[in-house]
Protein backbone atom coordinates (compact mmCIF):
# COMPACT_ATOMS: atom_id res chain seq x y z
CA UNK A 1 0.00 0.00 0.00
CA UNK A 2 1.14 3.58 -1.23
CA UNK A 3 1.13 6.56 1.37
CA UNK A 4 1.66 10.37 0.05
CA UNK A 5 5.21 11.20 2.05
CA UNK A 6 6.82 13.84 2.23
CA UNK A 7 10.84 14.61 2.78
CA UNK A 8 13.11 17.94 2.46
CA UNK A 9 16.67 19.21 4.11
CA UNK A 10 20.00 19.03 3.55
CA UNK A 11 23.11 17.68 5.67
CA UNK A 12 26.13 19.24 6.06
CA UNK A 13 29.80 17.58 5.78
CA UNK A 14 32.44 19.84 7.29
CA UNK A 15 35.61 18.76 5.10
CA UNK A 16 35.98 16.19 2.28
CA UNK A 17 37.30 13.89 4.57
CA UNK A 18 33.75 13.16 6.30
CA UNK A 19 32.35 13.69 2.86
CA UNK A 20 33.64 10.96 1.98
CA UNK A 21 33.54 8.55 4.76
CA UNK A 22 29.69 9.13 4.85
CA UNK A 23 29.18 8.30 1.47
CA UNK A 24 31.32 5.20 1.77
CA UNK A 25 29.41 4.28 4.71
CA UNK A 26 26.11 5.35 2.82
CA UNK A 27 27.09 2.67 -0.16
CA UNK A 28 28.01 0.17 2.32
CA UNK A 29 25.08 0.28 4.25
CA UNK A 30 23.10 -0.28 0.52
CA UNK A 31 25.10 -2.93 -0.41
CA UNK A 32 24.94 -4.78 2.40
CA UNK A 33 21.88 -4.39 4.16
CA UNK A 34 19.54 -2.51 1.49
CA UNK A 35 20.78 -4.04 -1.74
CA UNK A 36 16.92 -6.25 -2.15
CA UNK A 37 15.12 -3.32 -0.59
CA UNK A 38 13.54 -0.66 -2.58
CA UNK A 39 14.73 3.01 -1.47
CA UNK A 40 13.37 6.45 -2.53
CA UNK A 41 16.01 8.39 -3.99
CA UNK A 42 19.64 7.14 -5.81
CA UNK A 43 22.90 7.94 -4.39
CA UNK A 44 23.65 10.46 -6.99
CA UNK A 45 19.82 12.83 -6.08
CA UNK A 46 21.33 12.55 -2.47
CA UNK A 47 25.34 13.31 -2.40
CA UNK A 48 26.75 16.50 -3.93
CA UNK A 49 30.66 16.46 -3.44
CA UNK A 50 30.99 19.56 -4.64
CA UNK A 51 28.74 21.03 -1.77
CA UNK A 52 29.98 17.78 0.97
CA UNK A 53 25.84 17.55 1.33
CA UNK A 54 23.46 15.07 1.82
CA UNK A 55 20.33 17.23 0.46
CA UNK A 56 16.94 16.35 -0.56
CA UNK A 57 14.69 19.48 -1.90
CA UNK A 58 11.06 19.24 -1.15
CA UNK A 59 9.50 15.92 -2.22
CA UNK A 60 6.43 14.63 -2.32
CA UNK A 61 5.98 11.36 -3.76
CA UNK A 62 3.72 7.98 -2.72
CA UNK A 63 5.93 5.30 -1.27
CA UNK A 64 4.97 1.89 0.71
CA UNK A 65 5.80 2.02 4.64
CA UNK A 66 8.68 -0.44 4.55
CA UNK A 67 10.85 1.99 1.59
CA UNK A 68 9.71 5.07 4.01
CA UNK A 69 11.29 3.67 6.75
CA UNK A 70 14.47 2.03 4.81
CA UNK A 71 15.16 5.26 3.74
CA UNK A 72 14.66 6.85 7.03
CA UNK A 73 17.01 4.04 8.75
CA UNK A 74 19.71 5.13 5.61
CA UNK A 75 19.75 8.74 6.02
CA UNK A 76 19.56 8.56 9.80
CA UNK A 77 22.88 6.31 9.70
CA UNK A 78 24.69 8.57 7.33
CA UNK A 79 23.89 12.14 8.71
CA UNK A 80 26.01 10.37 11.73
CA UNK A 81 29.28 11.21 9.81
CA UNK A 82 28.05 15.10 8.74
CA UNK A 83 28.57 18.16 11.12
CA UNK A 84 25.13 19.97 10.85
CA UNK A 85 21.90 20.18 8.61
CA UNK A 86 18.61 18.34 9.34
CA UNK A 87 16.03 16.53 7.16
CA UNK A 88 12.73 16.30 7.58
CA UNK A 89 10.44 13.21 6.42
CA UNK A 90 6.68 12.84 6.51
CA UNK A 91 4.44 9.67 5.94
CA UNK A 92 0.40 10.60 5.82
CA UNK A 93 -2.48 8.57 5.89
CA UNK A 94 -6.00 10.18 4.77
CA UNK A 95 -4.71 13.71 6.33
CA UNK A 96 -3.35 12.35 9.13
CA UNK A 97 0.38 12.20 10.27
CA UNK A 98 1.48 8.13 10.39
CA UNK A 99 5.61 8.49 10.62
CA UNK A 100 7.83 11.49 11.14
CA UNK A 101 11.41 11.55 11.38
CA UNK A 102 13.26 14.81 12.36
CA UNK A 103 16.98 13.69 10.94
CA UNK A 104 20.13 15.02 12.18
CA UNK A 105 24.03 14.68 13.63
CA UNK A 106 24.22 12.78 16.69
CA UNK A 107 27.55 12.09 17.47
CA UNK A 108 30.41 12.34 19.75
CA UNK A 109 32.39 15.45 17.40
CA UNK A 110 32.24 18.43 19.76
CA UNK A 111 30.46 20.53 17.13
CA UNK A 112 27.49 18.25 17.22
CA UNK A 113 27.59 17.20 21.03
CA UNK A 114 27.61 21.20 21.49
CA UNK A 115 25.00 22.34 19.40
CA UNK A 116 22.72 18.74 20.23
CA UNK A 117 23.04 20.41 24.27
CA UNK A 118 23.02 23.88 23.54
CA UNK A 119 19.67 23.11 21.32
CA UNK A 120 18.06 20.95 24.01
CA UNK A 121 19.10 24.44 26.84
CA UNK A 122 17.75 26.37 24.88
CA UNK A 123 14.22 25.20 25.63
CA UNK A 124 14.76 25.17 28.84
CA UNK A 125 13.74 28.76 31.02
CA UNK A 126 16.66 29.66 33.45
CA UNK A 127 19.02 27.83 31.11
CA UNK A 128 19.62 30.39 28.35
CA UNK A 129 23.58 31.43 28.90
CA UNK A 130 24.35 28.09 29.58
CA UNK A 131 22.85 27.25 26.03
CA UNK A 132 24.15 30.48 24.64
CA UNK A 133 27.67 29.10 25.06
CA UNK A 134 27.34 25.58 24.30
CA UNK A 135 25.82 26.75 20.82
CA UNK A 136 28.83 29.58 20.59
CA UNK A 137 31.14 26.28 21.26
CA UNK A 138 29.40 24.65 18.10
CA UNK A 139 29.85 28.11 16.26
CA UNK A 140 33.79 28.72 17.18
CA UNK A 141 34.54 25.01 16.03
CA UNK A 142 32.20 24.91 12.80
CA UNK A 143 31.26 28.60 11.68
CA UNK A 144 28.55 27.72 8.97
CA UNK A 145 26.59 25.95 11.17
CA UNK A 146 23.29 27.58 10.54
CA UNK A 147 21.23 26.00 13.31
CA UNK A 148 23.27 26.53 15.97
CA UNK A 149 23.12 30.43 14.60
CA UNK A 150 19.53 30.49 14.48
CA UNK A 151 19.35 28.51 18.16
CA UNK A 152 21.56 31.44 19.61
CA UNK A 153 19.66 33.82 17.73
CA UNK A 154 16.59 32.93 19.08
CA UNK A 155 18.13 32.95 22.83
CA UNK A 156 19.35 36.27 22.25
CA UNK A 157 16.05 37.26 21.50
CA UNK A 158 14.71 35.96 24.20
CA UNK A 159 17.40 37.60 26.23
CA UNK A 160 16.37 41.43 24.30
CA UNK A 161 19.75 41.05 22.88
CA UNK A 162 17.98 42.33 19.57
CA UNK A 163 20.90 43.56 17.61
CA UNK A 164 23.29 40.25 17.89
CA UNK A 165 19.85 38.33 17.46
CA UNK A 166 18.97 39.58 14.18
CA UNK A 167 23.21 39.05 13.33
CA UNK A 168 22.55 35.66 13.94
CA UNK A 169 19.20 35.06 12.03
CA UNK A 170 21.03 36.70 9.14
CA UNK A 171 24.18 34.42 9.50
CA UNK A 172 21.52 31.12 9.88
CA UNK A 173 20.09 32.42 6.29
CA UNK A 174 23.38 32.99 4.85
CA UNK A 175 24.72 29.47 5.52
CA UNK A 176 21.11 27.87 4.67
CA UNK A 177 18.49 29.72 2.77
CA UNK A 178 15.49 26.99 3.59
CA UNK A 179 16.16 28.03 7.32
CA UNK A 180 12.60 28.41 8.22
CA UNK A 181 13.34 29.44 12.20
CA UNK A 182 15.60 31.88 11.30
CA UNK A 183 13.48 33.57 8.88
CA UNK A 184 10.60 33.46 11.60
CA UNK A 185 13.21 34.93 14.51
CA UNK A 186 14.26 37.79 11.89
CA UNK A 187 10.86 38.41 10.91
CA UNK A 188 9.88 39.03 15.02
CA UNK A 189 12.67 41.41 15.26
CA UNK A 190 11.47 43.57 12.15
CA UNK A 191 7.79 43.94 13.89
CA UNK A 192 8.95 45.16 17.01
CA UNK A 193 10.24 48.01 15.05
CA UNK A 194 7.16 47.83 13.55
CA UNK A 195 8.78 46.85 10.05
CA UNK A 196 5.60 45.41 9.24
CA UNK A 197 6.31 45.32 5.13
CA UNK A 198 10.18 43.77 5.91
CA UNK A 199 9.06 41.43 8.34
CA UNK A 200 6.18 40.45 5.51
CA UNK A 201 8.77 39.35 3.17
CA UNK A 202 10.88 37.38 5.92
CA UNK A 203 7.13 35.22 6.91
CA UNK A 204 6.34 34.33 3.22
CA UNK A 205 9.88 32.86 3.12
CA UNK A 206 9.46 31.17 6.75
CA UNK A 207 5.92 29.36 5.20
CA UNK A 208 7.42 28.65 1.88
CA UNK A 209 9.95 26.77 3.33
CA UNK A 210 8.25 24.80 6.42
CA UNK A 211 5.29 22.68 6.07
CA UNK A 212 1.77 22.99 6.89
CA UNK A 213 2.65 19.47 9.09
CA UNK A 214 5.21 22.03 11.12
CA UNK A 215 4.14 24.25 14.19
CA UNK A 216 6.20 26.61 12.74
CA UNK A 217 4.08 27.18 9.39
CA UNK A 218 1.24 28.11 11.26
CA UNK A 219 3.24 30.37 14.12
CA UNK A 220 4.65 32.03 10.46
CA UNK A 221 1.06 32.69 9.11
CA UNK A 222 -0.31 33.71 12.68
CA UNK A 223 2.65 37.10 12.58
CA UNK A 224 1.55 37.35 9.17
CA UNK A 225 -1.78 38.12 10.02
CA UNK A 226 -0.66 40.72 12.77
CA UNK A 227 1.53 42.39 10.16
CA UNK A 228 -1.21 42.70 7.66
CA UNK A 229 -3.55 44.13 10.63
CA UNK A 230 -0.72 46.56 11.18
CA UNK A 231 -0.83 47.60 7.17
CA UNK A 232 -4.60 47.43 7.99
CA UNK A 233 -4.69 44.87 4.38
CA UNK A 234 -7.48 43.45 6.00
CA UNK A 235 -8.81 41.54 3.07
CA UNK A 236 -5.40 39.63 3.30
CA UNK A 237 -5.48 39.24 6.76
CA UNK A 238 -9.32 37.98 6.64
CA UNK A 239 -7.31 34.73 4.38
CA UNK A 240 -4.93 34.09 7.12
CA UNK A 241 -6.98 33.83 10.25
CA UNK A 242 -9.35 31.83 8.46
CA UNK A 243 -6.87 29.42 7.51
CA UNK A 244 -5.46 29.56 11.17
CA UNK A 245 -8.79 28.84 12.86
CA UNK A 246 -9.77 25.74 10.50
CA UNK A 247 -6.53 24.46 12.20
CA UNK A 248 -6.34 21.92 14.53
CA UNK A 249 -3.77 22.28 17.32
CA UNK A 250 -2.68 19.95 19.90
CA UNK A 251 -1.99 20.79 23.58
CA UNK A 252 1.91 20.33 22.57
CA UNK A 253 1.73 22.97 19.70
CA UNK A 254 2.85 26.65 20.92
CA UNK A 255 0.00 27.69 18.33
CA UNK A 256 -2.77 26.06 20.70
CA UNK A 257 -3.01 29.38 22.99
CA UNK A 258 -3.52 31.74 20.58
CA UNK A 259 -6.72 29.91 19.65
CA UNK A 260 -9.06 32.26 21.73
CA UNK A 261 -7.13 35.43 20.30
CA UNK A 262 -6.83 34.52 16.94
CA UNK A 263 -10.71 34.20 16.36
CA UNK A 264 -10.84 37.37 18.41
CA UNK A 265 -8.73 39.00 15.92
CA UNK A 266 -10.49 37.77 12.87
CA UNK A 267 -14.05 39.50 14.55
CA UNK A 268 -12.15 42.41 14.59
CA UNK A 269 -11.05 41.71 10.65
CA UNK A 270 -14.56 41.47 9.83
CA UNK A 271 -16.09 43.95 11.49
CA UNK A 272 -13.46 46.15 9.16
CA UNK A 273 -14.44 44.55 5.98
CA UNK A 274 -18.54 45.52 7.29
CA UNK A 275 -19.07 41.78 7.85
CA UNK A 276 -20.64 42.40 11.51
CA UNK A 277 -22.50 39.20 11.77
CA UNK A 278 -19.49 36.80 10.71
CA UNK A 279 -17.40 39.08 13.27
CA UNK A 280 -19.91 38.07 15.93
CA UNK A 281 -20.05 34.39 14.90
CA UNK A 282 -16.41 34.17 15.75
CA UNK A 283 -16.62 35.79 19.21
CA UNK A 284 -19.27 33.30 19.63
CA UNK A 285 -16.19 31.00 18.91
CA UNK A 286 -14.04 32.15 20.89
CA UNK A 287 -16.37 32.36 24.16
CA UNK A 288 -16.16 28.81 23.91
CA UNK A 289 -12.34 28.41 23.93
CA UNK A 290 -11.03 27.99 27.49
CA UNK A 291 -9.41 30.69 28.69
CA UNK A 292 -6.99 29.05 30.64
CA UNK A 293 -3.62 29.09 28.89
CA UNK A 294 -5.05 31.48 26.29
CA UNK A 295 -3.11 34.63 25.45
CA UNK A 296 -3.48 37.98 24.28
CA UNK A 297 -7.62 38.03 24.70
CA UNK A 298 -9.70 38.49 27.81
CA UNK A 299 -13.74 37.16 27.99
CA UNK A 300 -14.32 40.81 28.68
CA UNK A 301 -12.40 42.08 25.25
CA UNK A 302 -14.66 39.97 23.76
CA UNK A 303 -18.19 40.61 25.13
CA UNK A 304 -17.55 44.46 24.71
CA UNK A 305 -17.01 43.39 21.05
CA UNK A 306 -20.20 41.55 20.94
CA UNK A 307 -21.83 44.17 22.21
CA UNK A 308 -20.41 46.59 20.03
CA UNK A 309 -21.50 44.01 17.06
CA UNK A 310 -24.40 43.46 18.04
CA UNK A 311 -25.91 47.48 18.85
CA UNK A 312 -24.33 47.50 14.84
CA UNK A 313 -26.92 44.69 13.94
CA UNK A 314 -29.97 45.91 15.35
CA UNK A 315 -29.65 42.87 17.92
CA UNK A 316 -31.10 42.69 21.75
CA UNK A 317 -28.32 41.43 24.30
CA UNK A 318 -25.70 44.56 23.42
CA UNK A 319 -26.24 46.30 26.74
CA UNK A 320 -25.93 42.63 28.76
CA UNK A 321 -22.89 41.60 27.28
CA UNK A 322 -21.48 45.75 28.25
CA UNK A 323 -22.20 44.88 31.59
CA UNK A 324 -20.88 41.32 31.39
CA UNK A 325 -17.46 43.04 30.43
CA UNK A 326 -17.46 45.94 32.67
CA UNK A 327 -18.06 43.25 35.03
CA UNK A 328 -14.97 40.98 33.68
CA UNK A 329 -13.04 44.46 34.45
CA UNK A 330 -12.87 45.81 30.88
CA UNK A 331 -11.96 49.48 31.39
CA UNK A 332 -13.15 50.94 27.84
CA UNK A 333 -16.37 49.18 28.54
CA UNK A 334 -16.89 50.85 31.66
CA UNK A 335 -15.84 54.56 30.19
CA UNK A 336 -19.02 53.51 27.34
CA UNK A 337 -21.27 52.55 29.62
CA UNK A 338 -20.48 55.57 31.92
CA UNK A 339 -21.18 57.63 28.97
CA UNK A 340 -24.22 56.45 27.97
Amino acid sequence: MFHKSIFQGKIEFDNPRSYSKGLKMFRHRVDNYHKSIELIFEEEELFSEETMTMEIPRTVINVTEKAWKTTVSLLTYTAQFAISGNIGAWMIEDGNLMHFAWIEPKSDKAVVKNYQEGKKLSKVEGKEEEAMDLLSTAIELYDKHSQAYERRGYLNYILEKFHDAERDFTKAIKWDETNAAAYLGRARLKMKRKEYDEALKDLELAIKYSLALQDIHWHARRLKADSLMHLEDYKKAEFELRFFNKRDFGPESRNSRHVKASLFKYALVLKKLDNHKGALDALKDALKIDSEGQKYVTDGDIYLEMSLSKKELGKNGHLADLKRAVKLGNKRAKGILDNR
